[in-house]
């Protein structure tokens, strides 16, 4: 799914929109990202091992979604704030980027940290397992002279690997800014794998991670079909909710912010329309959902997207509730 779905959002805007790729987290090249093959029980396929369908229905989501320009909203609007007190003035700061995807929403992000603190000196380690992704990401960075003041440390790994790799090099350093952009419904464990990247924060640090919120669409779409839609193996249906959950549980405090967004799935009810079979597709991440899927599923699924908890109709339109939703956690003393 995505908004992210079961194998959801690699977000990272991608060209010609941007490098979010990594964003939501759901590219198809997720096969490799966090873990293994997304698998499903027959006779329903995973829409990433159609690499060239995937991708079109990401661009598909990208143009009828308002998702990567609420992110954007949120990182020029709220996020300066938050970076405000970041790194307690010192003249260096340590940034982890997890699943960067092409890196566009990072260096925005970048951008914002160095007009909150101006006078320091950046180090960004990225991480990213995909080395088209990288690669793409230092283009981008070649293409930006403005970001002198950051040295980029490339680690071409899964957050799992760097996890391994950190404790192996038995480093003090600490980080104090770490971002998980739509990247946790990849991990294993999520729990573990914030508690781990928690504990790298400096004193004044801040880890933020985007999700799908719990109140959004998707959130109803997985609980609901979780068992048929979602591969449980690496976690894939997570929501802000679930996160939130969590941290309760173990104690630890956090600001929550909730992003706007919406999905055009108007063409989803038009039996046999190419555009709607697609916006299908990547909402549950199935290959060819509409000719696959048991007609019971298929009519469950379409009745519950259209439901009033998952969307809203407006003037013959069918819009999807995508929101998103934003966890901030502090350095815990």
């Amino acid at each position: 799914m995505t908004g992210p779905p079961p194998l959801p959002p690699s977000h990272r805007i991608r060209s010609p929109v941007g490098g979010f790729l990594s964003l939501h987290a759901r590219h198809a090249q997720s096969r490799t990202r966090f873990g293994r093959a997304h698998t499903m029980a027959s006779p329903l396929q995973s829409l990433v091992t159609d690499d060239d369908r995937y991708q079109t229905a990401f661009q598909l989501f990208l143009q009828r979604s308002s998702e990567h320009q609420c992110m954007l909203d949120f990182i020029h609007a709220q996020l300066p704030d938050i970076l405000d007190s970041v790194g307690h003035g010192k003249p260096h700061l340590n940034v982890i980027g997890v699943g960067s995807g092409a890196g566009q929403i990072d260096l925005e992000m970048l951008s914002e940290l160095h007009l909150k603190h101006p006078a320091a000196t950046v180090d960004n380690e990225v991480v990213e397992p995909s080395a088209q992704q990288l690669h793409n990401y230092k283009v981008l960075v070649g293409q930006k002279p403005e970001l002198s003041f950051v040295k980029f440390s490339w680690n071409q790994m899964t957050a799992a690997q760097f996890e391994e790799h950190w404790k192996l090099k038995k480093t003090m350093k600490k980080a104090d800014f770490i971002h998980m952009v739509q990247m946790l419904y990849y991990v294993k464990d999520p729990g573990a794998t914030i508690s781990f990247f928690q504990h790298l924060l400096a004193e004044k640090g801040k880890l933020l991670i985007i999700l799908v919120s719990g109140q959004s669409g998707w959130g109803k779409l997985w609980r609901t079909y979780r068992h048929q839609l979602c591969n449980t193996e690496i976690s894939q249906c997570v929501t802000t909710a679930d996160i939130k959950s969590f941290l309760d549980s173990t104690g630890v405090s956090y600001r929550s912010y909730e992003l706007l967004s919406q999905l055009d799935i108007t063409e989803c009810f038009t039996e046999g329309d190419p555009t709607g079979e697609l916006l299908l597709d990547f909402l549950t991440e199935v290959l060819d959902f509409s000719k696959t899927a048991s007609p019971e599923l298929k009519a469950g699924v379409l009745e519950l997207l259209r439901h009033p908890d998952c969307s809203v109709e407006n003037q013959g339109r069918v819009i999807f509730n995508n929101n998103l939703g934003v966890l901030v956690i502090d350095h815990q003393s």
